[in-house]
């Protein structure tokens, strides 16, 4: 049975949004996508926002990425047509998801934000969950953008170590 490719690629990122219990980053998606060559950039882009401007995935801004997540509306959707999706690319995305799921979900797991402040200062807001549930929600106050943006950075990079460090101070 042929179908329209835009329909398929959709089917794919819902059933990935659904295969896991955690938002995936739009980069996320489309590392596994283009990896695989399924589309183009500029086509998965389209279904993206064909998607969220449906109601089927629901997209969060987090200071430079995006977050995707499956609504109740995909859910339904994919239930219906998910039979249309090939199972070698089941097996794919389930195979990636496997083998990759703590490092994505770490990255999306742990937050760095910043903002400024009524009071003129900068505030970043650094956060680190675990299936949904906030282990660590820290804001810090600084005079300059730079610094904040910077405390950000690091607390992608050493968010584990500063959270160790944190529980054997305060425990």
């Amino acid at each position: 049975m042929l179908q329209d490719p835009l329909t398929l690629y959709k089917l794919i990122v819902l059933y990935m949004l659904n295969r896991v219990t955690f938002p995936l980053t739009a980069a996320q998606v489309s590392d596994f996508i283009l990896g695989k060559e399924y589309t183009n950039f500029l086509t998965l882009q389209q279904v993206i926002n064909e998607l969220t401007d449906a109601g089927m995935i629901a997209t969060q801004s987090i200071r430079n990425r995006t977050h995707l997540s499956i609504t109740p509306e995909g859910k339904e959707t994919l239930n219906f047509f998910e039979n249309r999706i090939g199972d070698t690319i089941k097996q794919e995305i389930d195979t990636y998801f496997r083998e990759n799921e703590f490092t994505l979900r770490n990255e999306v797991s742990v937050l760095g934000d910043y903002y400024k402040s009524t009071s003129g200062e900068y505030e970043a807001h650094l956060v680190a969950k675990d299936r949904g549930i906030n282990l660590v929600d820290i804001t810090l106050s600084v005079p300059v953008e730079e610094t904040a943006a910077a405390i950000c950075d690091n607390w992608q990079k050493k968010n584990q170590e500063i959270y160790k460090y944190l529980i054997k101070e305060l425990f």
